[in-house]
């Protein structure tokens, strides 16, 4: 999960059925389960036809010089599948990634009021979406694809199946609920909204430009802190705004959704969310992280330092924020606790990491904003590694400074002979990222192969050399990938549409005009830039922040004379702090989860780290040559 890929559980507490199950909820519970195996197994498959099709693909263009003119076709006509099916997967797990931090804080009952007017308004939108849905795939059908010969409905009919299932998931959701009461008012609670909205229609069409801050603000606004997830969220701002203030088609916003969910670079979100997984089951992970152990556990604050490295090496590989800390967390903390460490210290830490590596390849941050942006992956990728150091050197300070009376006359140094056995049983996964990047600096994979090239060689590594490949996780793994992918791409496609409509206002020439007229230049420019996206990172998350304001704000970086990737690893940075960092930031929480530490534990101790990662980022900010320095 990026997290700028991060997936929160829908789901509220108190919401259980009283009594025993009656027939009828039995029923509809087995229903509910068939109706989800029959989503997830496809799901699946489609993400082993994905790594298969590209992986052949790279051996026929560079072993054979023989390239599948097909591939990147059918490739792209399962991708939309995945993503649709994924989306219905994680919408039925209830782990579309949403906003928490205020309906956490309501009672049992609000929680679980809110968490049906959540379910009530992702339907709202999926049934209002669902009729242009159709009639776009079936416009779709009087197109031919160039390479297969087959009409482009089959793969635009992936639209109106996913919004359909969506919609049965919710439906069953509300039915099972337990008190009808309950579920009656928050559907009426939804309606009313939608109602007082479209008795609005004229006098909403006489606003102008100020109906984005009506929709784009205040109604994202609302449904992301009252907990609707955030891609329903931005669904219902654009459909209410195209609807209700201007004459186009609800099929042109049907278009733009599966125009940001297409986009094939995208595709290696599912794949390199597969690929952490998978360091994380064949021990790669932990091996990286036992040979850092053995290096600097002897040292005051050695562990703190492990945790900084390991989260660079494994971000190197995963590109997923949840799977990297879910990989590194549970071999240190352990250790790091029997030496006195206190657990919010630990979360704390685990959270800052997870911002300081934000720019580390293969970041799903940096494939996304190369592929609204245009920015070329390859440049990102060369520069995001030295930004990362930076923080790292920042943030280790920071620990040498907290941990520099620890006491270790009880933990013994390694020796040499077990330092190069770590050493040796390590090299195959240190490896691993150094294979990532010379496939792709020599041509050998695209940015978007290179991870089924990763993907195989974990798979002999783990099957040959680690010998702990468990083929029974491999299921449960392809599931949790389309599901986290699933979700990602959702507020992608959604987030698209509402770029595109910020664009067809004229916001996007006002705020170009007004950003470039600061005083102070690129500077001034970067500086708020950098408050702007703390707070986006916090309420929206990276990648949704990244698809709004990346195409806006990007061509008037290069206006300014700011590099453009230069420009990106500084808002990365700046979206990773917001993220991380209480109470919004949702992936503080996530850290919190995987450590099982009480989040209240960690937000004194995450102040200080979270300064660190600022002097890092203001450091990245005024040299450009970290980021740019080796293009």
């Amino acid at each position: 999960m990026n997290v700028n890929d991060i997936a929160v559980a829908d789901g509220a507490p108190g919401v259980q059925e009283r009594g025993p199950l009656s027939r009828r909820n039995a029923l509809l519970s087995t229903v509910e389960h068939a109706l989800g195996r029959m989503v997830e197994i496809p799901a699946a498959l489609l993400v082993v036809a994905e790594i298969v099709i590209l992986f052949i693909g790279v051996v026929a263009r560079y072993g054979f010089h023989r390239p599948l003119i097909w591939s990147d076709e059918l490739s792209s006509i399962l991708f939309l599948w995945l993503a649709m099916l994924g989306a219905t997967v994680a919408f039925r797990r209830g782990e579309h990634m949403r906003m928490t931090a205020l309906v956490a804080t309501a009672s049992p009952a609000m929680w679980a009021f809110l968490d049906l007017i959540a379910t009530c308004s992702a339907l709202a939108f999926l049934l209002m979406i669902v009729w242009p849905s159709y009639e776009y795939a079936y416009e779709e059908s009087y197109i031919t694809t160039p390479a297969l010969q087959i009409a482009n409905s089959f793969r635009a009919a992936a639209l109106p199946v996913g919004i359909t299932i969506m919609a049965l998931f919710a439906l069953l959701r509300l039915v099972r609920f337990g008190n009808v009461r309950t579920v009656l008012t928050a559907l009426g609670t939804v309606v009313a909204i939608i109602a007082l909205f479209w008795l609005a229609q004229p006098v909403l069409r006489t606003l102008g430009n100020l109906n984005l801050i009506i929709f784009f603000v205040g109604v994202v606004g609302l449904c992301v802190f009252a907990g609707v997830p955030i891609a329903f969220g931005f669904g219902l701002a654009i459909f209410g705004y195209m609807a209700l203030t201007t004459n186009t088609p609800m099929m042109v916003l049907v278009g733009r959704m599966d125009e940001g969910m297409s986009h094939l670079i995208l595709l290696s979100v599912p794949l390199f969310v597969f690929l952490g997984l998978l360091i994380e089951m064949t021990g790669m992970a932990r091996a990286m992280v036992a040979f850092l152990a053995s290096l600097l556990g002897h040292v005051r604050g050695g562990l703190h330092y492990v945790l900084l490295g390991a989260m660079y090496l494994v971000s190197g590989i995963s590109g997923s924020k949840a799977a990297d800390m879910a990989a590194v967390a549970p071999v240190l903390f352990p250790e790091m606790k029997a030496r006195g460490a206190k657990p919010g210290d630990l979360v704390a830490l685990l959270a800052a990491t997870g911002a300081q590596t934000e720019t580390i390849p293969p970041s799903l941050v940096l494939i996304t904003i190369g592929s609204v942006t245009g920015v070329s992956i390859s440049a990102l990728f060369t520069g995001g590694l030295l930004p990362g150091v930076v923080l790292a050197f920042t943030l280790s300070v920071l620990v040498w400074w907290r941990y520099r009376g620890e006491d270790l006359s009880h933990v013994r140094q390694a020796s040499g002979r077990e330092i190069g056995r770590a050493f040796v049983i390590s090299l195959p996964a240190l490896a691993l990222p150094f294979v990532i990047r010379f496939a792709v600096v020599e041509g050998i994979a695209t940015a978007t192969e290179v991870s089924t090239i990763g993907i195989v060689y974990a798979l002999i590594a783990g099957i040959l050399i680690y010998r702990q490949f468990n083929w029974r996780r491999l299921m449960p793994m392809l599931i949790d990938t389309a599901c986290l992918s699933g979700a990602i791409l959702l507020i992608i496609g959604t987030a698209t549409g509402m770029a595109w409509g910020l664009t067809q206002s004229g916001f996007s020439k006002a705020l170009a005009a007004a950003m470039t007229g600061l005083p102070g230049g690129g500077a001034t420019f970067i500086a708020v830039s950098i408050v702007a996206f703390v707070i986006l990172g916090s309420v929206l998350e990276g990648i949704p922040a990244i698809v709004l304001f990346g195409p806006l704000l990007f061509p008037i970086a290069r206006l300014v004379g700011v590099h453009e990737v230069h420009y990106a690893m500084v808002v990365i940075l700046a979206m990773g702090i917001g993220l991380f960092a209480p109470p919004f930031g949702v992936g503080y929480y996530a850290a919190c989860a995987i450590g099982r530490v009480d989040p209240a534990e960690g937000i004194r101790p995450i102040l200080g780290y979270l300064l660190a990662l600022l002097v890092g980022l203001i450091i990245v900010a005024v040299f450009p040559w970290i980021s740019i320095g080796f293009l």
